[in-house]
This record gives structure tokens, sequence and C-alpha cells, in this order.
């Protein structure tokens, strides 16, 4: 896909949160935020920004009248079927149970949380870039500037441009709104990085490798942190 009308943009976005809001998840969501082009306005939008704020399973709160006695053991049954640990640990294991294709695994062979999220939640050759990470969006926005700053490497970025469409259980009709009807007044995204305190020089730099790197990208990709 080369991209999403506008309506169709926020289309997906609305049945994105009816996933959330609908449909056990891999893990707890606590908010959904919609990033960068499609909060400016833009009509078409070429890629769809997302981030989802996660909570880390700490422990698993699968409910266990839905596991047979086969099912005691989550990590070693996916650990042999799916050749997939840490189902129970990092992913929930009912999850795991009701929708065994959506399993992804990281380079080490564990249940990839965002990697799992994004298999749920997206098709694999939409224009749509997911951020999955277990801090809030606004506070991940500094905190991903500083390590950009500290390496050098400003394709780390968060753009800072973003709406929230669900928190808590609660979906934001009027972000809703605003998003489809471009009622929302957001800065360039160097604009945006001066006001979060780069120079102006640094940010314009700083949004161009941004933008460079955005363009390189297709069909769905995937980027998880823990702050």
């Amino acid at each position: 896909m080369s991209g999403f009308a506008r309506d169709m943009a926020v289309n997906r976005l609305e049945r994105l949160v009816d996933t959330v809001e609908d449909e056990r998840l891999p893990v707890p969501v606590r908010e959904v935020w919609a990033v960068g082009d499609v909060a400016l306005g833009l009509d078409p939008v070429e890629r769809l920004d997302v981030y989802i704020t996660k909570d880390i399973l700490m422990r698993d709160d699968s409910d266990p009248a839905t596991a047979s006695a086969d099912d005691a053991d989550p990590d070693s049954q996916f650990r042999d079927s799916h050749g997939i640990a840490g189902v129970g640990k990092t992913v929930r294991a009912d999850w795991a149970r009701e929708f065994p294709q959506y399993l992804r695994a990281n380079a080490n062979g564990h249940a990839a949380p965002e990697k799992c999220l994004a298999a749920h939640l997206l098709e694999d050759d939409e224009p749509i870039h997911l951020e999955v990470c277990n801090a809030p969006f606004e506070d991940n926005v500094t905190q991903r500037l500083r390590g950009a700053q500290l390496r050098e490497d400003y394709t780390q970025l968060l753009d800072p441009r973003g709406v929230c469409l669900w928190a808590d259980g609660t979906r934001s009709d009027d972000a809703f709104r605003k998003l489809r009807d471009g009622e929302l007044a957001l800065p360039t995204l160097s604009r945006a990085l001066e006001m979060l305190g780069l120079d102006a020089d640094e940010a314009t730099d700083a949004a161009r490798e941004l933008h460079a790197w955005r363009d390189r990208q297709d069909g769905v990709t995937i980027r998880g942190d823990v702050v």
C-alpha cells in the first residue's frame, strides 16, 4: 500500500482502537496515540504512525479456569509447539491459546510483546509504523530525545506531535473528530523539536534525518523499548 486517504487513515485508527477495547491482547494496553502526519491534517497520509503504551507483564493475569491440565506450564507448551519461550511470562498465556497465529518471538526466541501486538492489530502490508513502550507517550518523547542526542542518531526520535485516542479504557471521540476534520493546529517537526530544547540547526537536521528514515520504511514497521 502507498498510503491512506485521510478518512481511511482515521477509520483504520478507529478499528485499531476497537480491537484494543474489545479483544484480549498479549499484554495490558494503557494508551493509544496517533502521531505525526495523520495529526497534521495531511491528505493522503503516506504512513500512519501509532504509539501504544503497554504494561510490562510482571504476573500473568490469565484466567486459570480457561486452562486445561495440559496447559499448566504454558512456557513449556509453546516452546514445544511454536519454538517460542516466555508465554505466561512476557505475554499472557490465555491470549496465546486464543490467538496462537499472532505469537511472535524476538531474536532470542522469547515472545516479544511489541511484535505480538503488531501481529494482532495490523496487517503485514499496511504502511503503518508502531511504537510500543511501557512509558506514556509524552514521557518517552523526552527520553528518546535525550537518547538520540547522546547517540547522534535522530532516527530514534519520537515525533512529539501526537494526539491521544484512547487511555485507560476511555476513547476520545473529540480526538477522532478533530483528526477527521483536520482541526489540530500542530507545528512543523523541526519547530516541535525546538520547543523541546533543540537549537534551530540541530532541530532542522534531526527532522530531516527522521523524515529520511521514515521515507525508507515499507509496510508494517515495529519498534519496542522499555524505559
